[in-house]
């Protein structure tokens, strides 16, 4: 009998242990209001901060991807940012379709593969390293939208 219920230990113990999911990935949630406005993240290779809310209007700075201006107001298209947290930082119109406004973040805690589409047989168009932070665009059941450089691509959570 002994022998029995150190057989049932053992297997009561191997199947908690093969249902333990390991964390692949940290989710970091969305800001929030911060004392100007709600941070953004450039999704293009390089976007112009013009004088006024128009493609014709003067372009004052240049901003690459990954930058995190601070929207303060958004209207018809165009986020009127802040470039820095300082009330002399240069302030702009940027067009809203470059941008994702206070998106949550995905950082890596392994080398994560990411896919074409929501399938891990689809072709795996990055392989992020570990500590990679990555803003999510979109969450779809047990699959992540996240920009790459002017990109996307999927990441299975």
């Amino acid at each position: 009998m002994k022998k029995y219920g150190w057989l049932a230990i053992l297997m009561a113990l191997l199947l908690t242990l093969g249902s333990v999911a390991f964390v692949q990935a940290e989710i970091i949630p969305a800001h929030g209001f911060g004392q100007i406005g709600l941070q953004a993240v450039v999704l293009c290779e390089e976007l112009s901060v013009r004088q006024k809310p128009s493609s014709s209007a003067k372009v004052i700075e240049k901003l690459h991807y990954g930058a995190l201006p601070i929207v303060m107001e958004q209207s018809n298209g165009w986020a009127y940012c802040a470039l820095g947290d300082s009330e002399d930082s240069v302030q702009g119109w940027v067009n809203a379709d470059y941008i994702a406004v206070d998106p949550a973040w995905y950082k890596t805690e392994a080398k994560t593969p990411v896919y074409a589409w929501k399938d891990t047989s689809a072709p795996k168009v990055g392989l992020m390293d570990k500590g990679t932070t990555l803003p999510i665009l979109k969450e779809e059941g047990d699959w992540l939208v996240v920009s790459l450089r002017g990109a996307a691509g999927w990441i299975h959570k």
